[in-house]
């Protein structure tokens, strides 16, 4: 017995029902002439809106860059680069110096910016590793998670604070050196190594993990084999966010590595001058002292000009290590066949 609303033997409906169907006029979805032109303006004055936005963004940077260029090529010169304030004294020139230089706060800036690198960066990788790849939901991680996020807005001024307050009780009172002031910054570093890190070890695709482990691999070799290696660009550019946080930090280091005239080149003893503390120190002074009968040489501005160059010199270093970072993450990065 057939039912009187079956298929045939083809799988189409019977030609009655078809005829039955109604038919729908599409004609009438089509938007009108004036929804379109409305839509049109609407879409030119969102683009004009997002570039007018890009525009306003890009002005304090510009205007940022032109000034530091501008005050601070004045004085930036070989002699700048390469002497200490060692001799320096008001606004005169020293006989070999010129009017003094920052050699010893690039030391300082490099060696200790390279110390919180040392610890802060695999502390955060592994830290963001174990969140991702084996606490991941469970109340630890998500204890582990709070503290970062509360880390992150710790002000600088209380990391160089416990930074110091530890050195004294661990090594004596009043204990200063570079090796202390990499410490502050690398506690500023790693809320930021572990929140980059760890989205970027979120984004790469479980089939890569779940095809490593049906050839055999293990769970450590997949992680840094493929896991590492896949987020690796996306782990440098957080490396360089966080080194951008803290190399221009002044009140950690003024605590912690304090200020000399002279070049330090040893991070575990002594005090390090570093470029942000350098043009702290050559700001406050606004001017230079100059005697009644001193020399046409002497220059009373020279402290800002100092203090410019100094700037810029700074800019330029993270602008290095930008390059540096992103030739890294190229080199490293995984091959994939065009």
């Amino acid at each position: 017995m057939t039912h009187p609303t079956s298929h045939d033997s083809s799988g189409s409906a019977p030609a009655s029902l078809m005829a039955d169907a109604p038919v729908i006029d599409f004609d009438k979805f089509k938007p009108t002439r004036s929804h379109l032109a409305a839509r049109q303006r609407k879409d030119t004055f969102m683009r004009w809106l997002i570039l007018l936005a890009f525009v306003v963004a890009c002005i304090p940077l510009i205007s940022l860059l032109w000034t530091t260029i501008v005050n601070g090529v004045r004085r930036l010169n070989w002699d700048f680069l390469s002497h200490n304030m060692t001799y320096v004294v008001g606004g005169e020139a020293t006989g070999t110096g010129g009017y003094g230089g920052i050699l010893h706060a690039i030391i300082g800036t490099l060696e200790i910016t390279l110390g919180s690198m040392v610890i802060s960066i695999p502390v955060g990788i592994m830290c963001s590793v174990y969140l991702v790849e084996y606490a991941n939901r469970s109340r630890l991680s998500r204890t582990v998670r709070l503290l970062v996020d509360v880390m992150s807005g710790i002000p600088s001024i209380v990391a160089g604070l416990f930074a110091f307050s530890m050195f004294s009780i661990l090594v004596g009172p009043g204990t200063i050196n570079g090796f202390e002031g990499s410490v502050a910054l690398s506690l500023l570093m790693i809320p930021t190594v572990v929140k980059t890190t760890e989205e970027m070890l979120k984004i790469v695709p479980n089939d890569l993990r779940e095809a490593s482990y049906a050839l055999g691999v293990t769970k450590q070799r997949t992680i840094s084999k493929i896991v590492l290696r896949t987020a690796l660009p996306g782990i440098v550019s957080g490396a360089i966010l966080a080194i951008a946080r803290v190399i221009g930090e002044t009140a950690p280091l003024l605590m912690t590595a304090g200020y000399i005239v002279s070049t330090n080149m040893n991070l575990f003893s002594g005090e390090m001058t570093t470029l942000p503390v350098y043009v702290y120190q050559e700001y406050s002074k606004l001017r230079a002292n100059c005697p009644a009968d001193a020399s046409a040489s002497c220059v009373t501005t020279i402290p800002m000009e100092r203090a410019w160059a100094a700037a810029l010199v700074l800019i330029l270093i993270v602008l290095i290590l930008n390059l540096i970072g992103r030739i890294v993450a190229r080199i490293f990065a995984v091959k994939t066949e065009r």
